[in-house]
């Protein structure tokens, strides 16, 4: 009894495993996909269910033909390219939504920050904070680094949207976001440092400490998206010229 138990388990196991994700050509066509891509986690999630979405529609099409599941899957592969032939084409897609995800992370935190950091900064000499000169001096020029990060960012998002429609995405674009988004965080890096320094120094010491938290938080935000955008940025993908 129980030999033939083991072998009763051991055929269900083998059953199992010839009708499992491993065995279906549709899950290794996009397991493959899902390995080769990167990108924002969102976006390739949804790009992936599109396509697992299609090819299982196309391959259940033609079994209702008639076909065999086999045949049915390769003729729907022809159909829809290989997936070594997709990734080009997909990554583009994902590189211009991490340069959008890394343009919108800047634009949304840096005129924030400015907005905390400036109150500080303005009643320096009235008591809140004294800074020197040279501090002060610092902290206005890496404000104008900020600033300018999130403008470019803010075009970024036009380019990468509306604009989008009517003219190609500049092939550089993604790179060039990237390397704007680890500026604007080392800025803030910069900022965070200046801004824990100054805290024990400060009458209004709660005030400056929290906007040095917000800030080393932002930094760590907006350098891990830069530096996702860079990896995308340098992946071989098909771009407009």
């Amino acid at each position: 009894m129980n030999v033939t138990s083991r072998h009763a388990d051991t055929d269900t196991a083998a059953a199992d495993t010839a009708t499992g994700p491993a065995a279906d050509p549709v899950e290794g066509y996009v397991a493959t996909l899902t390995a080769a891509l990167h990108g924002p986690a969102r976006a390739k999630a949804r790009l992936i269910g599109e396509i697992r979405d299609g090819l299982a529609d196309t391959v259940a099409a033609y079994t209702d033909d008639g076909l065999p599941r086999q045949q049915a899957v390769h003729q729907a592969v022809r159909e829809f390219g290989t997936a070594e032939e997709l990734v080009p084409s997909c990554q583009r897609e994902l590189t211009i939504a991490q340069a959008q995800h890394t343009a919108r992370a800047v634009a949304l935190t840096v005129p924030l920050l400015i907005a905390c950091w400036y109150p500080i900064w303005a009643t320096g000499h009235g008591g809140a904070w004294r800074l020197a000169g040279a501090a002060q001096l610092l902290a206005a020029s890496l404000a104008g680094v900020a600033a300018a990060a999130a403008l470019l960012a803010l075009a970024t998002l036009a380019a990468t949207g509306a604009l989008a429609r009517r003219l190609p995405t500049p092939r550089r674009l993604p790179l060039a976001v990237a390397w704007t988004g680890t500026t604007a965080s080392v800025a803030m890096a910069f900022s965070a440092l200046m801004l824990a320094t100054a805290t024990p120094l400060s009458a209004n010491w709660p005030l400056v400490a929290l906007a040095g938290v917000l800030t080393a938080a932002s930094h760590g935000g907006v350098a891990a998206s830069a530096r996702a955008c860079r990896r995308c940025a340098r992946l071989p993908v098909t771009m407009p010229a």
